[in-house]
């Protein structure tokens, strides 16, 4: 077929290569702009999609809106039988939903309709929800609400959202070209409508661990935002990131250190990490970050 990809991040890359690889005409690619990067953000950097379109030699597109009727018309021009969309960012309009012989197809990280919206993996984590999956639509004005092609389901476990992240595009792509197979004879479910939910966009004063909550959704946040932004608690003025941790059994003030393991004292039960990073430092164990910063038990975290 005759496609256009839209999509942008590292989650999107996975379902453009499968497009290619399937032998697919991948017309354009329509990807975010480039933005600043970096930790200062000085850096311009293309997106993931970008660079590993402009790799393939397919013309990329970085359009800040499509909103404009030219530009509408040039997406229009393109003559496609389809365009595949994962994690674009970008509102696509009416008449670019309707340009496509075939409609746009989005690729989404969730079994809908739960967690609709941007941010489907965190949200599924933080929920504690045991099973996730990738749901292929049909795209329509509405935000996630077209109908389903097909279904994959997979469980969450001990992953964070990087894990999972990962774990979701590579099953997206998988199940796209599976629809692209047989779109001429499938025939597209309506979701339920019991069950919706919307996965709100991450800010990143979620990432900060709220020892007042019990330990087992304090886990779930250093998940949830494993390996970025990553989850944080502050102490002497620096904040300190949690890469992974464990709920151990604990009884203590919330937010305070109980022993030189630096267990930490939540509303229920107690926190264990595993996994640590100081600004500017590699990850290392709680014994390896203790030795040279000092964390004595009874400290009250924030």
């Amino acid at each position: 077929m005759r496609i256009a990809f839209m999509g942008t991040p590292d989650f999107a890359v996975p379902t453009l290569e499968a497009l290619v690889a399937a032998g697919h005409e991948v017309a354009a690619v329509y990807t975010q702009p480039a933005r600043p990067s970096g930790r200062r953000g000085r850096e311009i950097l293309p997106s993931p999609v970008q660079r590993r379109a402009e790799a393939a030699g397919i013309e990329v597109r970085t359009p800040p809106s499509l909103r404009d009727p030219e530009e509408q018309a040039r997406f229009r021009a393109l003559g496609l039988d389809a365009a595949v969309v994962a994690a674009y960012g970008l509102i696509l309009p009416v008449p670019v939903l309707e340009a496509p012989r075939l409609g746009c197809l989005n690729v989404h990280g969730s079994i809908l309709p739960r967690w609709r919206g941007a941010a489907p993996v965190q949200r599924a984590i933080l929920a504690g929800d045991a099973v996730t999956g990738v749901t292929i639509m049909q795209m329509e004005k509405g935000l996630d609400t077209g109908p389903m092609l097909k279904v994959r389901e997979t469980g969450i476990g001990n992953k964070n959202a990087g894990e999972l992240t990962a774990e979701l595009a590579a099953l997206g792509a998988e199940l796209m070209i599976e629809v692209l197979a047989g779109i001429e004879t499938l025939s597209p479910v309506p979701q339920p409508e019991d069950g919706v939910t919307y996965a709100a966009k991450i800010e990143k004063r979620e990432a900060r661990l709220n020892f007042a909550r019990p330990a087992a959704e304090a886990e779930r946040q250093v998940r949830a935002f494993g390996p970025a932004p990553g989850a944080f608690f502050e102490y002497a003025g620096e904040r300190i990131k949690m890469h992974g941790a464990q709920v151990v059994p604990a009884r203590g003030e919330p937010g305070t250190v109980l022993d030189d393991a630096l267990t930490i004292a939540c509303g229920e039960g107690g926190l264990g990490p595993l996994a640590l990073q100081r600004a500017g430092r590699g990850v290392m164990t709680a014994a390896e970050l203790l030795r040279g910063f000092p964390i004595p038990p009874g400290t009250r975290l924030r």
